[in-house]
């Protein structure tokens, strides 16, 4: 295989800001190719600054090991993640990217869509929600009216949290799911979450700190709505420690280190209970549509990267009113812009 990559930095729409007052304007990036033959796959790993870790670091550990990412002899992605998993431990996000690219070149060499590889039927998938970020409540509607949606992710953890829900419920009969960004205490959790179900709201996303095991055992128990897991959820390995804490888990690509582990992160879930979401990172149309391969698989999705960015630079997804298209191409089935 040949490898080649390089960096960009998406510009979203909007600044995007959710609890602990964290915004940015751009989303840098950095996407991967590889090469086999006539074939080429792509992936990308979005950089996250809660996770320490840049599209320079990951710039240098492609040059580190870029002989061995080479010279692996491709058969099955499987054994490529494992490959990689070993060869770099410590960057997940660059292990994913190339775990993308190889689930992509697969499936252009095998001629088939990544969902046909796993033999999952394009059936019963969910619609994507749409974020709307932190702000003014005043924006904050003004995001809702200019863009209609069925579902909207709503970024809480503010001292106005109920008027916020309030005021955006007087404008749209939506359904909302909140993420809290693990920025609530047990009070204030135990005190808005009975407020916002009565306002329209499907779930509630990550309301504590992610190493507040207790108190989300005593939220599980008395929580109104359904809890689902995003920051206690990174890997595979976190997947256990979720059941009898939250009722779901929302899995990032990124975060877990590729397509590969998800699929197993799928499986486990079903098996304790848990429901299955799968969460965006501000990708754009490469990234996400690697999460669209997961759409049969899932109960619910949050994959609307490419609506918050000004900019995109693939093709190979359609949204009509949260609903997804693919392309029908092979792998991933995008191209470049």
């Amino acid at each position: 295989m040949k490898l080649s990559y390089r960096a960009v930095n998406l510009p979203f729409q909007y600044p995007f800001t959710i609890s602990n007052g964290r915004t940015k304007t751009h989303q840098p990036s950095l996407i991967v190719a590889l090469e086999l033959g006539p074939f080429m796959g792509f992936g990308e790993a979005p950089a996250i600054t809660y996770y320490n870790i840049t599209v320079e670091e990951m710039m240098a550990d492609l040059e580190k090991y870029r002989k061995m990412i080479e010279k692996f002899a491709l058969t099955e992605p499987e054994r490529y993640w494992h490959y990689l998993h070993h060869l770099i431990p410590n960057n997940p996000f660059l292990v994913c990217a190339l775990d993308m690219a190889c689930w992509d070149l697969f499936g252009k060499m095998k001629g088939k869509p990544v969902y046909q590889l796993w033999e999952t039927q394009w059936e019963n998938t969910p619609v994507t929600d749409y974020t709307i970020g932190i702000d003014t409540i005043d924006i904050m509607i003004n995001k809702m009216k200019a863009h209609p949606w069925p579902v909207y992710k709503i970024k809480l953890g503010t001292p106005q949290d109920i008027a916020i829900i309030e005021a955006l419920r007087q404008y749209t009969d939506a359904t909302f799911r909140i993420d809290a960004n693990a920025g609530w205490t047990i009070e204030e959790a135990l005190s808005k979450i009975p407020q916002l179900a009565t306002l329209g709201v499907e779930f509630i996303e990550q309301p504590l700190a992610k190493d507040n095991w207790e108190g989300m055992k005593i939220l599980y128990e008395k929580s109104a709505l359904p809890l689902y897991a995003d920051e206690s959820c990174v890997s595979e390995h976190d997947v256990k420690k979720c059941a009898g804490h939250f009722h779901g888990i929302n899995i990032k690509l990124t975060k877990c280190s590729g397509m590969t582990p998800a699929l197993r992160m799928i499986q486990e879930a079903r098996t304790l209970g848990l429901k299955v979401m799968m969460g965006s990172m501000n990708e754009s149309t490469i990234g996400s549509a690697a999460i669209a391969q997961f759409l049969p698989q899932l109960d619910y999705v949050d994959m609307d990267g490419p609506l918050l960015l000004a900019e995109d630079i693939a093709t190979g997804l359609q949204y009509n009113d949260g609903h997804i298209t693919l392309s029908g191409n092979p792998g991933l089935g995008i191209r470049l812009s």
